[in-house]
């Protein structure tokens, strides 16, 4: 073959079988990267523990006017508890990420922030997307932590004692010599109450709670009272002519007992509603058996008997109402009692993301003292072995070897002290 046919030949193949080109190359070099995942607890679905999951979701970008957040610790409220249920207005649509409150290290700093640093030690209140490994969260949530507070201390501290703040002092004005009635006395906000209220002179601190968690808060209040009892005629015998305050995260006829048992110029607080979630799922019984035991007020009523009602909902304050700087401002309050040793958190106990149902169940029971805390980086609970009915089987098999093994084991054990006698009887005895 002559070298044209040659050349034409090779000129053919390489249109049949074309090298890569370097468009394609390029292409391949210019594939974006997939996104960075992290992992965080996630609302499946509107319903019991099981629509709860660890997840792995993507990281999120730090946007104009946000704090990145590596999170070290998250508080769990009845909030969440509530959420998952689907018994709050507007929730978001499922799958998102659970969680109100955290704290962590600033890992990026969006364009516009100027107060904040990347390392900086911080803890913040978000609208969701809390518990996760990492957090975006506008610059106005996001609050400094005071030299020596460690990110749990933070979280446990946060929401509750920001509540229970606004709660004694700005909407209660609580004064010497007055006295309050505070129900769920055991939980994080019950616990932040009692602090709040002993650095007030002469007050008087009455608590509801389950009998079992009377031992652990005795010291914070000054009578405890069972719930699930006639507290009211107990708080009478106490005080006949009632209380100057009533703070109520109950509802439903806990709300008309705390309005009766006011004194004139007395206040009642409503700042949650605990009694709608009766169950593991949303009881739409409960719901409406709290709205309907509560009495309908009339102002004129108030007028007549000198009295008050009011509701404090953070939620709504900071992310609806635009009170932000106000918050701020009960922050900067709360961490320097925090710093002059006036309050301390009490945490009940921390846990896992993989163990958060688990924390929620006992919240849910009200078996906890003070704040449950969630942390990222904690190594879940082992799991129980699963057992099925082939093992179970081996097991018992297993039993009945090392039984024989340990009988026959006895026997030749036995035989041996036998044979040891019987040489025994047979040597001569030694003289006397």
């Amino acid at each position: 073959m002559s070298e044209p046919e040659a050349a034409g030949d090779n000129v053919n193949n390489e249109e049949n079988n074309p090298p890569e080109s370097k468009t394609e190359n390029k292409n391949e070099e210019e594939q974006p990267e997939p996104p960075k995942e992290m992992k965080a607890v996630v609302l499946a679905g509107f319903g019991g523990l099981k629509s709860v999951k660890v997840m792995n979701k993507p990281q999120p970008a730090v946007g104009e006017g946000e704090i990145l957040i590596r999170v070290k610790a998250c508080g769990l409220n009845f909030l969440d508890v509530m959420v998952r249920q689907g018994v709050i207005d507007s929730p978001p649509k499922t799958p998102f990420i659970l969680g109100f409150e955290c704290a962590g290290e600033v890992e990026g700093v969006g364009e516009g922030v100027t107060d904040v640093k990347v390392g900086d030690r911080v803890a913040a209140l978000t609208e969701y997307k809390a518990w996760a490994e990492l957090v975006s969260v506008p610059a106005k949530y996001v609050y400094s932590l005071p030299q020596g507070m460690e990110f749990q201390n933070a979280a446990s501290m946060l929401m509750n004692y920001v509540v229970a703040y606004i709660l004694v002092f700005d909407i209660g004005n609580i004064r010497s010599g007055q006295s309050v009635l505070v129900h769920s006395a055991g939980g994080g906000v019950g616990q932040a109450i009692s602090q709040l209220c002993k650095t007030v002179s002469d007050v008087t601190l009455i608590g509801t709670a389950s009998k079992h968690k009377h031992e652990s808060i005795k010291d914070s209040f000054a009578h405890l009272l069972d719930h699930g009892v006639d507290y009211v005629q107990e708080i009478k015998k106490l005080s006949p002519e009632g209380v100057d305050i009533v703070l109520d995260c109950l509802y439903g006829d806990d709300a008309n007992k705390g309005y009766n048992l006011l004194k004139p110029l007395g206040r009642y607080i409503l700042y949650g509603s605990g009694n709608i979630v009766t169950g593991e799922t949303k009881s739409f019984f409960s719901l409406a058996k709290s709205w309907w035991q509560v009495d309908k007020i009339n102002p004129m009523k108030l007028f007549d008997e000198n009295r008050s009602v009011s509701g404090f909902q953070l939620r709504h304050l900071l992310y609806q109402q635009g009170a932000h700087e106000y918050v701020r401002g009960v922050v900067n309050k709360v961490f320097k009692m925090w710093e002059n040793g006036h309050i301390k958190p009490v945490v009940d106990s921390t846990w896992a993301f993989e163990d958060v149902p688990e924390a929620m169940q006992k919240l849910h029971d009200r078996k906890n003292v003070g704040k449950i805390i969630l942390d990222p980086n904690m190594e879940p609970k082992p799991k129980p072995k699963l057992q099925t009915k082939g093992s179970k089987d081996k097991d018992k098999e297993k039993e009945k070897d090392g039984k024989a093994v340990g009988e026959t084991a006895a026997g030749e054990s036995t035989d041996a002290e036998k044979e040891n006698k019987e040489g025994d009887s047979s040597a001569p005895s030694s003289a006397n």
